[in-house]
């Protein structure tokens, strides 16, 4: 079995363990009366973004070779994520908030670094082989993508039917799916266990034996933050963090909101209503093509472009939701998906891209550190705390459903304002001239 093939199974592997339960969380919480805590559920993701995956870096770095780690931290994600499983079983619909809650912080505390220890392991066993990283790693990542879409589409078809395991392809009344039950965590445990047991059969990656050890503040990214007394880079990572406040909003509602229309006759019976984890699986669809663009829009356009393209997208994704639904305007909703690979992809990747390309080696990890600290850590949380406010304010406040449904509508045109205003002040004050040969430049 070559190296790259035994990579692309962990990447499918480490991508399904989230994919099991990102999309379809909020809808759970939702049928169990928590769906006004969403929004901290989605948030702490973000909060343990911003110093778990330096800890683990640390940990990784001087003690415990990185494959090693990856799979401990699986366990251990594994475990809680069972415990939380296991509780919802337990409690049915008397969930407690606090109990829930703790046992599944302490699954994403242990999950979220794994994200880069996965690709710190990728790194070091292609290096090891001689293989260029450049070439042989995005493929290696795009199956990471096709892994979360697997798992969606599993937690969405699996369920029970008058209590019995099936697969259900129709979305018929009285099927009961994954997607709106605990199961969805015990399938991600599962996967964390199978995860930690193949890190196991992984080529070792020894830890770093140099004399100089990197430093705590050079782990928290600490030293790129010299980079603020450049207005150019500060006003990149201050935008960064405005936009990284679109992050995880659509993965906490939209499952929900599009749900919701189950309990209207005109949509009671329409496929999109009942299987939403397969329609927001479009959105992974879209962004796996769309990671194949990048480069060729990079050398056409530029940076600047390129992000005003992503966050275009996201006005795209916010207001197509508040348009659409799973009837006749189902197409809406299918074009929002598909503008998500585009506002995701565009925004992360040619974001760390530029990030590369504007620092040096000396602080260049740290500095890909600090944009990802300012999107998926600050970005990501504080979006989720104020979209929680929104979504609470105009739909779990009301009792009827034609007043939860214009709440989803009023809240999503909030988002694509939002978004919109982002685009409109970055298009104004970020200054880039574009240099057609960078893409050439970022390679060497």
């Amino acid at each position: 079995m070559s190296v790259k093939f035994r990579l692309t199974i962990m990447s499918f592997l480490e991508f399904a363990v989230w994919g099991a339960y990102l999309t379809s969380m909020g809808n759970y919480l939702g049928s169990v009366g928590l769906g006004p805590k969403i929004g901290l559920f989605y948030a702490m993701q973000g909060i343990v973004s911003i110093f778990m995956p330096a800890i683990m870096g640390i940990v990784a770095d001087r003690w415990i070779p990185v494959q090693r780690l990856l799979g401990l931290n699986h366990l251990f994600a594994a475990i809680f994520m069972f415990a939380t499983g296991y509780y919802g079983y337990t409690a049915g619909s008397n969930v407690d908030f606090t109990t829930i809650f703790t046992l599944y912080s302490f699954s994403v505390a242990f999950f979220m670094p794994t994200i880069a220890l996965s690709n710190s392991t990728a790194y070091t066993i292609l290096k090891q082989n001689n293989l260029d990283t450049i070439k042989a790693f995005p493929p290696i990542r795009t199956f990471g993508t096709v892994g979360f879409i697997f798992a969606m589409l599993f937690v969405n078809f699996s369920g029970f039917t008058n209590d019995v395991f099936t697969f259900n392809f129709t979305g018929s009344s009285d099927f009961i799916s994954f997607q709106s039950n605990y199961y969805q965590f015990f399938v991600s445990g599962i996967l964390g266990i199978l995860l930690f047991l193949y890190c196991l059969t992984l080529p070792n990656c020894p830890v770093n034996d140099r004399s100089e050890k990197q430093s705590i503040s050079d782990a928290f990214g600490l030293k790129a933050f010299s980079l603020f007394k450049d207005k150019k880079m500060a006003v990149f990572f201050i935008f960064s963090m405005l936009l990284g406040v679109s992050l995880q909003i659509t993965n906490g509602y939209a499952n929900p909101f599009i749900t919701t229309f189950k309990d209207a006759p005109e949509y009671s019976n329409s496929w999109g209503a009942s299987n939403a984890n397969a329609l927001i699986s479009l959105s992974q669809v879209s962004e796996t093509l769309c990671i194949l663009l990048i480069p060729f829009f990079l050398k056409r356009f530029g940076i600047k472009i390129v992000m005003l393209m992503a966050m275009i997208g996201w006005v795209l994704r916010f207001g197509l939701f508040g348009l659409g639904n799973p009837g006749s305007g189902v197409w809406m909703f299918i074009i929002s998906m598909i503008a998500y690979g585009i506002a995701f992809d565009f925004f992360n990747v040619s974001g760390s891209l530029y990030v590369d390309k504007e620092t040096n080696k000396e602080i260049r990890s740290s500095a890909q550190g600090v944009f990802m600290m300012m999107t998926n850590g600050f970005g990501a949380t504080i979006g989720m705390l104020i979209a929680q406010y929104i979504v609470n304010h105009y739909v779990f406040s009301q009792t009827y459903l034609s007043a939860q449904l214009d709440g989803w509508r009023h809240s999503w045109f909030i988002f694509a304002g939002y978004a919109l205003v982002v685009t409109i002040l970055f298009a104004i004050i970020f200054k880039y001239k574009h240099n057609p040969n960078e893409i050439d430049e970022i390679k060497h």
